[in-house]
């Protein structure tokens, strides 16, 4: 990739590869992946922002050397990308996303900004007469038991609240266990688009203190209408097999939505992202030079 001023859409078609049960090599200038059923299929990885490897995907020291060359992030991941194990290089090599995600994060009224933001892409309702971060988070839960009982009435399943041990898993009820399967599913694909996109998982807006703080963020603007609705339907449907068919179910749902498409770009709205950002703090022509030194705004520069 000779331009790394940008990153690779994430949106677009050839930009995010799911492989799994294959191997993957090293061919020609690019990779290629083996199976029994298709044989050699070469792969354009100058194409691709994000391989995701799923069960059963071995890959060569080879091949991620090409990937890191072209600037694509490897991800290791579940069935359908519904669980995010771990990752590699990838993303964009330019500090911008990251530094702007950090600045604003560091200020409390560009902070409380960005969580009324989160707030009305949510739920579509205006929050700019909400001064505190306790009056949204207030309205947020609100709005959030308003839908555990609606779903509750609608599929006829008895409902107390979100409750569950983790030490303890067999004992929740299926719905609670459906539930957090559903949300871990959906907090795989986010993560796997702000590492792709250059943001850092670590600095949360709303949750924070924790390496997946920003995860959860982008991961509450769908629960509403995506976890909390599957977790519900599967758990009347059946009481055996929960987390199987919730993972099931959350791949199919992610992929007839296109949720992958949207998260990028949601990502850029609910941080107000200016369009020339990479500009900022782009690297040069040699990406292996050093970039610039800081220095205070108020201090002359001799």
């Amino acid at each position: 990739m000779d331009d790394l001023h940008a990153l690779p859409k994430f949106r677009d078609s050839l930009s995010t590869l799911y492989v799994e049960h294959a191997r993957i090599d090293k061919y020609q200038q690019s990779i290629a992946m083996w199976d029994k059923e298709d044989g050699c299929v070469p792969i354009p990885a100058a194409s691709l922002s994000v391989l995701m490897l799923g069960p059963g995907t071995s890959i060569t020291h080879a091949a991620i050397k090409v990937l890191a060359e072209y600037n694509c992030l490897v991800i290791w991941a579940g069935e359908e990308n519904v669980r995010f194990y771990a990752w590699g290089t990838g993303g964009t090599r330019s500090g911008a996303p990251i530094l702007h995600q950090a600045r604003l994060v560091s200020n409390p009224e560009s902070r409380l900004e960005v969580v009324k933001r989160m707030y009305r892409m949510r739920f579509g309702e205006s929050a700019d007469n909400l001064r505190s971060i306790e009056s949204l988070r207030g309205r947020e839960g609100m709005r959030v038991r308003e839908s555990y009982q609606r779903l509750s009435r609608q599929y006829g399943i008895p409902w107390s609240g979100r409750n569950y041990d983790r030490t303890d898993w067999s004992e929740a009820d299926p719905v609670n266990r459906a539930l957090s399967c559903a949300n871990a599913c959906l907090y795989g694909l986010c993560h796997a688009a702000i590492l792709s996109a250059g943001y850092s998982p670590a600095l949360g807006f709303i949750h924070t203190g924790k390496q997946l703080s920003f995860v959860y963020d982008i991961g509450d603007l769908y629960k509403v209408d995506t976890t909390i609705p599957i977790a519900f339907r599967v758990a009347n449907e059946s009481y055996h097999n929960i987390q199987q068919n919730v993972r099931h179910a959350c791949r199919d749902a992610f992929r007839e939505s296109k949720l992958v498409q949207r998260v990028i770009p949601d990502i850029q709205k609910a941080l107000d992202v200016p369009h020339d950002l990479t500009l900022e703090f782009a690297p040069d022509q040699d990406p292996a030079m050093p970039t610039e030194l800081w220095s205070p705004d108020n201090e002359d520069n001799e």
